[in-house]
C-alpha cells in the first residue's frame, strides 16, 4: 500500500534505501569555479565594480591556498583603479588590495598598494572616511604576522590619522580614536594605544549613541586584549555587546557588531566573533542605501574569512 504514494520517478527498489533530499531529478546548483566566478567578475559595469568582484575572487583564492592565483586576480584589480577615481572609494579598495598581496607574500605589490592607498587618503574630504583608510594602512604595514613588519610606514600613517582626528566633530571623536587605537595595538604600539583605551572608556561612560558606545568599549578592549589583561577584556566585550545590541538602525548595529566581533578576534575568540558576524551580516544585507549595503557587506564577509581562518 505504501509504494502507490512514491514519486514515480524513484524505483521502487531504492525506496528504503535512499529518497533524494532535493526532489525528483533535482540537483543542487553547484558553486561556480574559480574561472567562472572571474569571467563574472570582468563583467561588472564599472571599473570600481570589476575591482570590487576581482577582490572577492582573490579572496576565495587565498582560502583555498592559491597565493599565486591571488596575486594575478589582486594586480589585475589594481590596474583597474584610475588616479581620478573617488579618492575614499579608492583609497580603501587599495589598502584592501595591499592587505591581500601581504597574505599572499607579495610584499612589493602591498607595499605599492598601501602608499597609493595613503597618497590618496589626502584627498579626502571626510575625516571619519581619511582616519579609516590610514589606521587600516597602518594596521597591514606594521603588523608582523600577515602584515609587513614596517613600523616605520606604520607611524606614518597614524601620525597623519591621528593629526585627522583633531579637526573631527565631537559627536565622531570616538570612531576616530577607536579607529586609531586598535591600529596602535595591532601595530605593538601598546603604550600609546593604552592611554587611548583610557580615554574611550571615559568617552563611552558619557554616551547616548549606543554604536559610538559599542565602538568606543571594543576598541578599549582590542587593546587590553593585546596587552593581556583578561579580566579587564572580558568585561569591556560583555558592555561593548550589550551597547551594540541596543542599536536600532541596520546599517549602525553592522559596524557595532563587526566592532565587538574585531575585538572578540584579537581576544582570540574566533567562535563567538563568528556568532556576532553572521548577525552583522544579516544587518548588513538590510541597509536601504545600494552602496552602503555593498561596503558592509564586503567588511564584514571579510572579517568572517578571517574568523573563520582563526577557528
Amino acid at each position: 500500500m505504501l509504494i502507490r504514494f512514491l514519486p514515480r520517478c524513484l524505483p521502487v527498489l531504492l525506496v528504503l534505501a535512499f529518497v533524494p533530499a532535493t526532489g525528483c531529478g533535482k540537483k543542487a546548483a553547484a558553486p561556480k569555479t574559480i574561472a567562472e566566478q572571474l569571467k563574472d567578475a570582468r563583467a561588472a559595469k564599472t571599473p570600481e565594480g570589476q575591482a570590487r568582484a576581482l577582490v572577492r575572487v582573490a579572496r576565495r583564492q587565498l582560502k583555498a591556498g592559491d597565493k599565486t592565483g591571488a596575486g594575478k586576480t589582486l594586480t589585475e584589480a589594481r590596474s583597474l583603479i584610475k588616479p581620478e577615481a573617488d579618492p575614499a572609494v579608492a583609497g580603501q579598495r587599495l589598502v584592501e588590495i595591499g592587505d591581500l598581496h601581504a597574505k599572499a607574500d607579495s610584499r612589493s605589490a602591498a607595499r605599492e598598494s598601501l602608499k597609493a592607498g595613503v597618497e590618496l587618503a589626502g584627498r579626502v574630504g571626510d575625516p571619519i572616511s581619511k582616519i579609516r583608510i590610514l589606521t587600516d594602512a597602518a594596521s597591514v604595514f606594521g603588523a608582523k604576522a600577515g602584515g609587513l613588519g614596517d613600523a616605520k610606514s606604520a607611524r606614518e600613517a597614524l601620525d597623519a590619522a591621528t593629526a585627522a582626528a583633531e579637526g573631527v566633530e565631537d559627536r565622531f571623536k570616538v570612531q576616530a580614536f577607536a579607529a586609531i587605537a586598535v591600529a596602535l595595538a595591532k601595530v605593538g604600539l601598546n603604550t600609546d594605544a593604552a592611554k587611548l583605551a583610557d580615554t574611550l572608556e571615559e568617552m563611552a561612560r558619557g554616551q547616548d549613541d549606543p554604536r559610538a558606545k559599542a565602538e568606543a568599549l571594543a576598541a578599549a578592549a582590542n587593546v587590553r586584549a593585546e596587552g593581556g589583561d583578561k579580566a579587564k577584556t572580558a568585561e569591556l566585550l560583555s558592555a561593548a555587546e550589550a551597547a551594540a545590541n541596543e542599536i536600532k538602525t541596520a546599517e549602525n548595529k553592522a559596524y557595532g557588531l563587526m566592532a565587538v566581533a574585531g575585538a572578540l578576534l584579537a581576544n582570540g575568540d574566533a567562535a563567538a566573533a563568528g556568532r556576532l558576524l553572521k548577525e552583522a551580516d544579516k544587518q548588513a544585507n538590510k541597509v536601504a542605501d545600494p552602496e552602503g549595503q555593498k561596503n558592509a557587506i564586503e567588511k564584514v564577509r571579510a572579517m568572517m574569512a578571517d574568523a573563520e581562518r582563526k577557528k
